[in-house]
């Protein structure tokens, strides 16, 4: 197929940060749509906000995605026909055609400094009204639609900083559609004049973005919904530039809001409630501050994408869990929802036990050996890969496993005092005797032979298991959660069991 006519959809995140979680879903959406159409996902870094740029931000972005399996077709590091793909290495661009834009009448050179503009908008505060740089101060500003060729010229020679600013027609209407929100329309005497060449050369979102997504024969923009405003100055950008016939398909994707809704989710709500709002750990290098991820706090790539797929979409029925294959085939631009989504850290728990639930543990433990190094050196590999089964339908997110499990890692478990007081009964201390005899001679010491020797003494000592159940479970783990109490036993083994039973029948009437 032709890129005249393939989907090709780019997500162009600014290394200016780490990646927000909403960036994530964006590029999600992108990667599905281009992959159910038999299309391109493109990586663009859009760098031209030379000031705001982080050092290890657009690294950051690239191990999110190669975290999350979102492998672009092209990008930086891949290449591609349409690079390159990063736009501080495409700057002479921009400037070729910010002056088309003024030759042809449809852009201006703009002379206001920053401390006027302030003034400005001081003045109209005051007012209570809301300055906007458009037709109705352009002609009274200190701009080339004031000031004569020679003055414009004169000031280029002395030096003086300039920016150029878009020239929005009056009295127009700008349309276009939007696969999420329909027929959209703006009225031109709203929108202000943007600036879309700075002082310092480098473009702006709004030039930039257009020339880049022309020449890389984008067909669809995906994006936040917080550009669906700016949509009509892009729009008029292409009509200026005579691209009207490549205007790509809109998609506004809804906000991610707060877990109690009431506004978007952001870094401060990820510090101040201690919920993942990145996808990876992020240290930022001008605070020292250290954000966790959603991988650091123990969260399978494919529960995440999971989570973050239907947060904003729907699949039309109840459906919860899918894998990316699957997700490819159901995903509909026509199903994302227009209202924003509450973020639900408990949902995303959720799914994560549903995927530890059917993990596959020989595809698990070199993912603990890479991101819990902690965890995978409490034992050798082979006792950890009978260890963590146990736990998979008990745990959300995998670093819970080392605080439940503790006790297969120690030699001696630490006693909840608490229950033993509770269910020890002094009075059947040789009743307890008698079954841990028992399994101590047990043959071989596994998890069928440990439970029939416990029915066989519950109806020989004619007693009930919640009399000495407990007890055994207390003794062997010291606390009285935990998986089933056979396979825990037949995995700890019988020289620590036997161990950890003696104790206990000296230590339990202490207590």
């Amino acid at each position: 197929m032709s890129t005249e006519n393939r989907v090709r959809v780019r997500f162009a995140p600014s290394p200016t940060g780490a990646l927000h979680i909403g960036g994530v879903r964006t590029a999600l959406y992108n990667y599905l749509f281009a992959r159910k159409n038999g299309g391109d996902f493109i990586l663009r870094i859009e760098d031209t906000d030379q000031n705001r740029k982080m050092p290890g931000a657009e690294e950051y972005i690239k191990e999110s995605l190669q975290w999350l399996g979102l492998e672009p077709d092209e990008g930086p590091d891949k290449g591609g026909p349409f690079g390159p793909y990063r736009q501080s290495e495409r700057k002479e661009l921009y400037g070729q055609f910010a002056q088309l834009l003024l030759d042809e009448g449809y852009a201006y050179i703009a002379f206001d400094t920053a401390e006027e503009l302030s003034e400005i908008r001081k003045s109209y505060e005051s007012r209570k009204i809301t300055f906007k740089y458009d037709a109705t101060v352009r002609h009274r500003l200190n701009n080339s639609l004031n000031l004569s060729s020679a003055e414009v010229e004169h000031k280029i020679n002395e030096g003086a900083p300039y920016v150029i600013r878009m020239l929005v027609p009056e009295d127009e209407e700008v349309t276009f559609f939007d696969a999420v929100r329909d027929r959209v329309t703006f009225d031109t005497n709203e929108l202000d004049d943007k600036v879309i060449l700075k002082a310092d050369g480098w473009p702006t979102y709004h030039l930039a973005n257009i020339v880049d997504d022309y020449h890389m024969k984008i067909s669809h923009v995906i994006r936040g919904e917080e550009w669906v405003s700016s949509t009509a100055h892009h729009v008029l950008l292409y009509q200026m530039l005579g691209w009207e016939d490549h205007i790509p398909e809109f998609v506004h994707l809804p906000l991610i809001l707060k877990p109690g809704g009431g506004g978007k989710l952001s870094k401060r709500d990820g510090a101040k409630q201690n919920i993942p709002v990145f996808p990876l750990q992020w240290n930022d290098p001008d605070t020292g501050a250290v954000f966790q991820g959603f991988r650091e706090e123990g969260f399978l790539p494919e529960a995440t994408i999971n989570f973050l797929a239907l947060l904003g979409w729907s699949p039309g029925n109840d459906r919860e869990i899918f894998n990316m294959e699957e997700l490819t085939h159901a995903f509909m631009l026509s199903q994302i929802i227009k209202g924003g989504a509450r973020f639900d850290l408990d949902k995303a728990r959720w799914f994560n036990q549903q995927y530890l639930i059917h993990a596959d543990v020989e595809e698990l433990l070199p993912y603990i050996k890479t991101q819990f190094p902690e965890m995978y050196g409490l034992a050798d590999p082979e006792y950890l890969a009978q260890v963590v089964p146990l736990f998979l339908e008990r745990i959300h997110v995998l670093p819970e496993l080392s605080d439940q499990a503790s006790y297969f890692f120690t030699e001696w478990p630490d006693y909840d005092e608490k229950q033993i007081k509770k269910r020890y009964k002094e009075e059947n201390q040789e009743l307890y005797l008698t079954l841990f005899d028992d399994i101590k001679n047990a043959q071989p010491f596994d998890r069928s032979t440990l439970k029939s020797i416990v029915e066989e003494f519950v109806a020989t000592q004619s007693t009930k298991y919640g009399v000495v159940l407990p007890i055994l479970r207390l003794a062997v783990a010291g606390v009285l959660q935990g998986p089933d109490l056979f396979a825990m036993m037949e995995v700890i083994g019988k020289e620590k069991v036997n161990n950890r039973l003696n104790k206990a029948l000296e230590y339990f009437p202490t207590v």
